[in-house]
């Protein structure tokens, strides 16, 4: 079928093509010239009329034009060049000769583009449903992702498709889940293993503790005397002498020794770190447990490991995730020097980060940035992966979102969460960036390594059950209200069966 004609100077990446019909946004075409068929999508339509132009300001004129002038309407259309169907998706070496035909791709020549070696089907075409849209599941894995979405877009339905479908490949996928939406989620192909976020102290950076206790960056003496303690008690867990006494009441009992004199007294600061042990000892203790294993312990292969984060603050959160991420990229580089190319292979763990602008945010510092970010650069050369998810994309650390080198982009409105993606994607284009406010619910583009080609998709719909859904508060209100009164009627029913009026 003939979209349009080629017009106009065309060049390698592009070329305007003229139509008599109306095609749309997303639509793959072939082009074929000079031996060779080529690929390429459409990004950009306007619709014109040479007799309507905005010159002209007499309203009644324009009535008349409009009346006798249908004849003079066109569509003009802009085509990105992707590259040659028989070439391995190669980009031409020479432009399009103008007056060629632009012809709709057929769907065998589709299908052959979405064909893959480990498929992760994520939803079809947007414009032709009965195209499966696969996307290759190893650079998802090893070169990172980003779901990056407006509220009620269809972020969460797609991170659960995302999740079911790894699970065929029983990939060891964590999650760090700061609502509780996968805690009880149901998935057709793998279960849900919840972890609690309990942590031991002495599986803890001098940093991760030192930021739960509260001891600031500035406080330089508190700090040197929480690191003698802290080290002292490290080398008392190392040798076993004190297994049985808590971590921080190991440090608590060092400066509490060291630092009290003869008459009892003890020195101020030491007794400023040895309150905000207590004090953090308090605030969490539903956190730090003696005997907890080490979390990345806890990760089971073939299921979806669910860190459950919903009844911690952000400041715990962002403890937590470097703590997690931290061990995990350690224990994989001991794999890597240990030269046992399988221990690698099997500490690999894809991490999926909801509210990524909240443990990676843009404009300041926290424990979980740093690592996110080292991950992001490191993780791919130790099996790490990195799954992005934010409804605040302008406010997510741009040195972490462009290390994502797959995207799935659903509807964006806000300017500035455009302007941020694409300035973290490198095949990200204009004509395309203008489309994200008029994606619908469930759509999506989707670009990077993953895929052959960028690709306008519908979301498959998730089969299983999640908690990423709005509230229905208006309907949960109105059922009290309704049952309020049909408890008042029964009760008047009830009086006056017992011969009682009004």
């Amino acid at each position: 079928m003939v979209v349009g004609i080629c017009v106009g100077e065309t060049s390698l990446t592009e070329v305007t093509f003229i139509s008599d019909k109306m095609p749309k946004v997303g639509e793959y075409v072939t082009i074929e010239y000079d031996g060779k068929k080529v690929l390429g999508m459409i990004e950009n339509l306007i619709r014109g009329n040479d007799a309507l132009n905005v010159d002209i300001n007499d309203f009644k004129a324009i009535q008349k034009i409009s009346k006798i002038g249908v004849e003079d309407n066109y569509i003009r259309g802009k085509v990105k060049i992707l590259g040659d169907v028989n070439d391995n998706l190669k980009l031409p070496r020479t432009p399009v000769l103008p007056g060629t035909e632009i012809n709709l791709a057929d769907k065998d020549v589709l299908e052959e583009i979405f064909k893959v070696k480990n498929p992760i089907k994520i939803g079809t075409l947007v414009n032709q449903s009965d195209v499966d849209v696969n996307v290759e599941a190893n650079p998802i894995l090893s070169r990172h992702l980003a779901i990056l979405a407006m509220t009620g877009a269809g972020k969460s339905n797609t991170v659960s498709v995302l999740i079911d479908q790894l699970l065929n490949y029983s990939i060891p996928i964590f999650v760090f889940d700061m609502h509780g939406e996968y805690v009880g989620a149901e998935f057709p192909n793998g279960e849900v293993n919840v972890i609690k976020p309990k942590l031991n102290p002495k599986y803890m950076s001098f940093n991760e503790i030192k930021k739960l206790v509260s001891i600031t960056g500035n406080a330089f003496i508190q700090e040197r005397y929480f690191r003698e303690a802290f080290y002292d008690a490290s080398n008392k867990i190392s040798e076993g002498t004190e297994e049985t006494v808590n971590f921080l009441d190991l440090i608590y009992n060092f400066l509490n020794v060291k630092y009290t004199d003869a008459e009892g007294n003890v020195d101020k600061s030491a007794a400023d770190v040895m309150n905000k042990i207590t004090d953090a000892k308090i605030k969490y203790s539903n956190l730090f447990y003696q005997n907890a294993p080490n979390v990345i312990s806890k990760i089971e292969y073939g299921k979806v490991n669910v860190l459950d984060l919903s009844q911690t603050d952000e400041y715990v959160a962002s403890v937590l995730v470097s703590h997690v991420l931290r061990n995990s990229l350690q224990r994989s580089k001991d794999a890597a020097h240990s030269g046992n190319k399988e221990d690698l292979i099997k500490n690999s763990v894809f991490f999926i980060l909801e509210e990524a602008h909240i443990l990676a945010p843009k404009k300041r510092d926290s424990d979980s940035k740093r690592w996110i970010q080292r991950v992001a650069r490191e993780g791919r050369k130790f099996g790490l992966g990195l799954c992005l998810v934010s409804q605040s994309p302008k406010t997510v650390d741009h040195d972490a979102l462009s290390q994502m080198n797959n995207m799935i982009i659903l509807r964006l409105v806000e300017p500035e969460d455009q302007r941020h993606v694409q300035s973290a994607s490198e095949s990200l284009s204009q004509d395309l960036v203008n489309q994200l406010p008029s994606l619908n619910v469930g759509e999506a583009i989707v670009l990077g390594l993953m895929t052959k080609v960028p690709t306008l998709v519908k979301i498959d719909e998730f089969k299983g059950r999640s908690h990423g859904d709005d509230m229905d508060i208006a309907s949960y209100f109105a059922n009290i209200k309704q049952k309020e009164d049909e408890e008042l009627k029964r009760q008047e029913q009830e009086t006056l069966d017992m011969g009682y009026d009004y």
